[in-house]
């Protein structure tokens, strides 16, 4: 009798543990609206995978949805026509630094003034560049810059060291004249 009552415990326990286990939900990778708007972008990369503007366009949805991998997975995984403009080499850059990965960035934003910046002997900067996407890569590249030069691999992962390098690679000197 004893064994029967112990199987029968053991029996209803098991019961009970699994009758309150349930399945677990993850939260969503994405929520708001932002869902619908990387899917639209998703499909029309799919449907158009070697048109630079729409990588691009799915690039940033990525990344205003702060998922830096998903952008950064696209651009390595891209063709390479489209990964060697430097638009795109400038949002690759910004997908590596919000995954804390700095000098591969200030590598990237390297690439990117050297192809804008216009050449007095010889061809003109690169289709695609203009001046404020030259000015937004050396202001990047001067601050990831005094990161590196600080040891600040993860910009996140490093607040008060980061908002020091951010202020030496932003300071701005005037001077008033009479």
């Amino acid at each position: 009798m004893e064994v029967r009552d112990f199987g029968i415990a053991v029996a209803a326990a098991g019961a009970i543990l699994w009758a309150t286990s349930g399945t677990q939900r993850e939260r969503p990778l994405l929520t708001g609206a932002m869902p619908e708007v990387v899917r639209a972008h998703e499909a029309n990369a799919a449907a158009h995978p070697d048109d630079v503007e729409v990588t691009r366009a799915l690039a940033q949805a990525y990344l205003d949805a702060q998922q830096p991998g998903l952008a950064l997975a696209l651009l390595t995984n891209t063709s390479p026509a489209v990964r060697a403009e430097a638009r795109t080499q400038h949002l690759y850059a910004r997908a590596l630094l919000d995954q804390g990965r700095n000098a591969d960035a200030l590598a990237a934003e390297t690439n990117v003034v050297t192809a804008c910046t216009p050449r007095a002997d010889g061809p003109s900067a690169s289709p695609g560049c203009d001046g404020a996407l030259l000015a937004s890569a050396l202001r990047r590249t001067a601050i990831l810059s005094e990161l590196v030069t600080r040891g600040v691999e993860d910009t996140r992962a490093n607040p008060e060291v980061s908002f020091v390098a951010y202020q030496n690679a932003t300071r701005e000197a005037r001077v008033a004249t009479e």
